[in-house]
């Protein structure tokens, strides 16, 4: 009877924290939650080799105990047992967090310093968890077919450090991957919000809360969207059917959050943080606080030779092969390679400088139509180089059997006058921008022209 009692007081507040909550399928995954874990394993890594952790004991302890509660309050049926959950903080000013497959999950510094109350933090918290019970990872990756489970950790790291537009592949991702497969669908996010507000109630977190501090994000953004939004688009009418949401659930009891305020107040007694930028402008330091050396290809400056007329075939990654000069070198990181002659890449102006040379890259699209998305792209160029400009026309042209624009553009030389700067763009089957890019001095191009253009006649697209 004692035994029957207790398992009836257990069902009894199972049924009185959830009352009505909507249910949400797991989308198609051919990877399996080992898989996920491995991924997520080597990303993590990755991530906290190239960022700057938090080793404060206290702020650590308090994103891990909040972190346990979640787990604990997610559904049972979605909860994998080889699943590793960590919890870490950041220490960057960027309104982010983000988490891994099979379990990794950051959180940013500027996140905890923008929320009001800790159910704002636990609401972001529980719905980068969601992500990784539902597996959006590596359903995105399911959905893209051919890609090797061996890229995959190299890709999500790369998506995640690599930063903005111009950072190049990371070693031996199929390259594009980075750009799309931690930017998920509004299907996804919607999905995850409302995972997440269930975990919320079962915690003892008012799920409003979660939507109170998507507000938060928003508003926050000023004149560019912050980093979070640009990887969690939002599905529309967030915050009416989170609100929603957390009408249908009964919220278990509310547990202390005085731990948020303690975590504040350390927060405040440590040095400012820098900006995700500011990261990627001076090199990754991580947590051991040792930078990343400039990349270079001999001294700007420096006579730049001739382009061989001897060529070789380089794949980037599954996304692409390309015939380039033998005697220029590449470079490559997350979501673009470069391809430079000896002195063409180096040091000027106390920033890394292209001055010769060709770029392959991917972009996120805004739009399916090719015109308004390679306008977007140059619209990014422009403000990042403000004596840049347009000049001509753009016209209609093909690269790799699709359609393609090519936009002329003039910008200053680091090595004095001007530079003459080509952009040819074209849309890839999943709905990224693919682009081709080639710089040099004007008082140079007709030298380049023949080679820029072989290189351009050998580029074949395979996503497809």
């Amino acid at each position: 009877m004692k035994l029957h009692a207790r398992m009836l007081l257990v069902l009894t507040l199972v049924a009185s924290t959830v009352s009505a909550q909507t249910k949400v399928t797991p989308p198609k995954n051919k990877y399996t939650p080992e898989q996920d874990v491995q991924i997520g394993r080597e990303a993590a890594a990755e991530v906290r080799q190239q960022y700057p952790l938090i080793n404060d004991s206290q702020i650590k302890g308090y994103l891990e105990r909040m972190g346990d509660r979640l787990v604990d309050a997610s559904p049972a049926e979605l909860k994998k047992p080889v699943f590793e959950y960590s919890f870490t903080p950041v220490n960057l000013k960027d309104i982010n967090a983000f988490a891994l497959p099979g379990g990794p999950l950051f959180v940013n510094r500027g996140m905890i310093e923008a929320a009001t109350q800790e159910a704002e933090v636990a609401g972001v918290m529980a719905h980068e968890l969601a992500h990784v019970l539902l597996r959006h990872g590596t359903a995105n990756a399911t959905k893209a077919q051919g890609f090797q489970l061996g890229a995959l950790a190299g890709a999500i790291a790369g998506a995640v450090v690599g930063g903005g537009l111009g950072q190049v592949i990371s070693q031996g991702s199929q390259f594009g991957l980075g750009t799309w497969l931690m930017k998920y669908s509004r299907e996804y996010e919607k999905q995850a919000d409302l995972i997440g507000a269930q975990i919320m109630a079962r915690a003892g977190y008012d799920p409003r809360a979660l939507a109170r501090m998507f507000e938060t994000i928003q508003k926050q953004g000023g004149g560019s969207p912050p980093q979070w939004l640009s990887s969690h688009p939002n599905p529309g009418n967030r915050t009416q059917y989170i609100n929603a949401e957390a009408a249908q659930l009964r919220i278990a009891p509310t547990p202390s959050d005085s731990g948020f305020q303690q975590t504040r107040s350390r927060l405040a007694q440590l040095a400012p943080a820098r900006s995700m930028a500011d990261l990627e402008r001076n090199g990754n330091t991580g947590a051991n606080g040792e930078g990343r050396a400039p990349v270079s290809v001999g001294r700007v400056g420096d006579p730049v030779p001739a382009p061989s007329r001897q060529y070789r075939t380089v794949k980037g990654g599954e996304l692409f092969q390309v015939s380039v000069p033998t005697n220029w070198t590449p470079i490559s990181s997350n979501n673009s390679m470069k391809f430079v002659p000896q002195n063409g890449y180096g040091q000027a102006n106390g920033q890394e400088t292209m001055t010769h040379g060709t770029e392959l890259g991917v972009a996120q699209a805004g739009s399916r139509d090719l015109r308004q998305a390679t306008q977007t792209l140059v619209d990014g160029f422009l403000r990042s180089n403000p004596e840049m400009r347009i000049v001509g026309q753009q016209r209609q042209m093909t690269l790799s059997g699709r359609t393609a624009i090519i936009t002329p553009l003039v910008g200053r030389s680091a090595l004095g006058g001007t530079e003459r700067v080509d952009l040819q763009t074209t849309l890839l089957a999943d709905g990224n921008l693919f682009y081709f890019l080639t710089v040099v001095p004007d008082n140079e191009y007709d030298i380049y022209a023949p080679t820029f253009q072989r290189i351009a006649q050998s580029i074949r697209l395979n996503d497809r």
